[in-house]
């Protein structure tokens, strides 16, 4: 309740997509951090016409084997980028998207003809920012320079504990201005709806640095007796505070009734995002004719995401003669061979590539200045890393990641690998 304004903004005056065609490649991608508020995600999914949100699956929100659960999965709900739900995953995942935006830009775009130029926007809330997986990952990006990466932080001061200042009393905002962000703040994130949308387009206008939104909100917003309460965290107001709930805003509708000038204000923006994808086809066409080896690469690795031709035919050939040489070194040969057959092979390792060889030969490093090449330099940030690799990969344009670290400081990654595999990631 407290989101619902960004999460207008987002939906109704932002954001580019089409909800016909949800895999469009050059769609802005949103990822709610704080998945444990979803229904406000498949709210905007079903007001914009999503046809993976019908009312019913509204009303089947958090019943077993329903499309609403009670955190959004990708593989799931149509319209949903990433799994959610360990906080701080998703601003991490949002991290991710942002880079494979800013390297298929710097691979394909040519003057005048753009194929890949979209935000990735985030929610995060106060748990996502004390989870150390946000700060691996934020530093991750204020170091490379993300400018397409928007992040909202709903700063209610509410957690399950209660209010915020009983164990988190740090200043967000200049934490972040020393990650390399840009920081700006709306000081009534409830009502000043313009100031949001001030702060947005000031985001835009700075191009070499993620952004973070600190927006001051009040949980449960409208509620009259658990607003501002971690009673309106994680459990449903009830009835009777619902009803309470709406005479206080003046919503003089009942419960899953939606008025048609609500629908009509979310599918008329969504129509323009329609509009946008048939301009984008029209660029398309043009890239095909004057640029048809990259073409052709585009539309093999981004567009149908498939590997070439006996692709396996690069790897090395080995018999059981071939003995006496340490397995890391055997993966190095795999990784350059793919990296020089595969265009969309991506990746790094956590401050070890020296030791377990996961460095490409063929290209540069990632880096901001340098987005085109391939060799992601991730600090000594495992978890980070992990959870960077499966948004890439979930981005669904074709990239194909890799990360590394030692066995032993895998530990530090395993959420974001039970994620990877519950989310179908296939990292």
């Amino acid at each position: 309740m407290g989101q619902a304004p960004i999460g207008y903004l987002l939906m109704a005056e932002e954001m580019q997509y089409n909800p016909e065609d949800p895999k469009w490649v050059n769609r802005d991608r949103f990822v709610l951090s704080s998945g444990h508020g979803c229904m406000l995600q498949y709210s905007l999914l079903h007001l914009t016409g999503y046809k993976s949100v019908s009312m019913d699956d509204i009303k089947q929100f958090r019943q077993w084997g329903s499309k609403t659960p009670g955190h959004p999965e990708n593989f799931e709900t149509e319209g949903i980028e990433v799994t959610t739900g360990p906080l701080g995953m998703g601003i991490s995942n949002a991290v991710g998207l942002a880079a494979a935006e800013a390297h298929l830009a710097a691979v394909y775009n040519k003057p005048g003809m753009t194929l890949i130029d979209h935000y990735t926007y985030t929610i995060a809330g106060d748990g996502c920012m004390q989870e150390g997986i946000s700060h691996e990952a934020c530093a991750y990006a204020g170091h490379l320079g993300l400018g397409k990466l928007i992040a909202f932080y709903d700063d209610n001061g509410i957690t399950i504990d209660g209010h915020t200042d009983l164990s988190f009393t740090e200043d967000v905002g200049a934490r972040y201005e020393a990650y390399g962000w840009q920081v700006l703040t709306v000081t009534d994130g409830n009502t000043d709806v313009a100031a949001i949308r001030k702060a947005i387009a000031e985001a835009k206008a700075c191009t070499d640095k993620p952004t973070l939104i600190k927006v001051k909100t009040i949980i449960g917003y409208g509620s009259p007796n658990k607003a501002d309460s971690h009673d309106a965290h994680g459990a449903p107001l009830g009835a009777e505070e619902g009803e309470a709930t709406r005479k206080q805003l003046g919503w003089k509708y009942g419960e899953f009734e939606v008025p048609d000038a609500v629908y009509d204000t979310f599918r008329g923006h969504a129509a323009k995002g329609k509009a946008k994808q048939a301009e984008w086809e029209k660029v398309w066409a043009e890239y095909q004719e004057k640029e048809p080896e990259l073409a052709a690469q585009f539309k093999r690795c981004v567009m149908e995401r498939k590997l070439p031709d006996n692709w396996d035919s690069c790897l090395p050939k080995l018999t059981p003669e071939d003995k006496g040489k340490a397995t890391r070194l055997h993966s190095q040969d795999c990784i350059n061979a793919c990296a020089a057959a595969l265009p969309e092979f991506i990746g790094g390792s956590a401050d070890l590539a020296p030791s377990n060889m996961t460095l490409m030969k063929c290209t540069g490093d990632f880096l901001k200045g340098s987005y085109s090449e391939r060799n992601m330099r991730f600090g000594i940030r495992e978890f980070g890393m992990g959870a960077v690799c499966n948004a890439i990969s979930l981005d669904k344009t074709g990239l194909i990641p890799y990360c590394a670290t030692f066995t032993i400081f895998s530990d530090y990654m395993r959420g974001a690998i039970r994620i990877a595999a519950l989310s179908q990631a296939g990292t």
